[in-house]
């Protein structure tokens, strides 16, 4: 069990990204973390990695103070994480960052990974790691990495972000299956309604604080929103009884 207790984040200049959070995450689940912009979603996610420390709290894994675990640290601890924005690698092979992330991989079980997310093995197994990949095709190949490994807590920032339809169902059935096979802790940033759907718990991020809501609460908003969305659209269109409603 991760803990956070009393968490703060306070800025140089004293304003406060995080105010008092306080939650504890079971092991064998998947929370979904939602929330407006700028919340305090992906700090949230920062300090479970420690790439970020906080002005106040404490953080313990079962029991075990890591506060002030540095990333490496928690990595051997068994707590992995995939960026919003994914670092990129010169001179390294794809089919080679995945096996340093997950250490001996067969061939085979590479290629798994790779599809897992959405890519094709053979057109990617000897990429470069590098510039050379778009946004979408990095995301992809870190969540590839992050799954490689047997991890106690993963965490995914906005997992979703830059990868198209059919990569994201597959993405979806990926944590679906994590879930059912391994006692990972998945813990997953994002808006989208069907990573939300796979979630356990879901926990809103408002105002710098952390508390659970009521998955019906929150699906119902999701589909008042898609409606809204829908009938402003046809508004643009000039077409007529298109106010939002609710």
């Amino acid at each position: 069990m991760l803990q956070l207790k009393d968490i703060t984040l306070r800025l140089s200049d004293g304003r406060a990204i995080l105010e008092g959070v306080s939650v504890a995450l079971q092991g064998s689940k998947i929370y979904a973390i939602t929330g407006p912009n700028g919340s305090g979603k992906s700090s949230i996610a920062r300090i479970i990695m420690g790439m970020q420390q906080p002005t106040a709290g404490f953080i313990l894994l079962n029991g075990q103070d890591i506060t002030h675990f540095g990333i490496t640290q928690r990595a051997k601890l068994g707590i992995g994480y995939a960026f919003q924005n994914p670092p990129r690698f010169k001179g390294i092979k794809v089919s080679e960052l995945i096996k340093l992330a997950g250490g001996s991989k067969d061939q085979t079980s590479i290629c798994d990974m790779l599809y897992s997310v959405g890519l094709c093995a053979q057109d990617y197994l000897n990429r470069d790691a590098d510039g050379t990949l778009s946004g979408g095709e990095a995301k992809r190949i870190e969540i590839a990495t992050v799954l490689s490994r047997r991890l106690r807590f993963a965490v995914f920032d906005e997992p979703e972000a830059g990868i198209d339809l059919w990569s994201f169902q597959k993405l979806a059935d990926t944590f679906r299956e994590m879930h059912g096979k391994t006692d990972t802790t998945i813990v997953i940033i994002s808006h989208q309604e069907r990573i939300l759907e796979l979630a356990d718990e879901i926990l809103l991020m408002k105002d710098g604080r952390l508390a659970p809501v009521p998955r019906e609460e929150i699906l119902a908003s999701k589909d008042s929103e898609a409606s809204c969305r829908c009938r402003q659209s046809c508004g643009k269109r000039g077409l007529e009884h298109v106010e939002c409603v609710g």
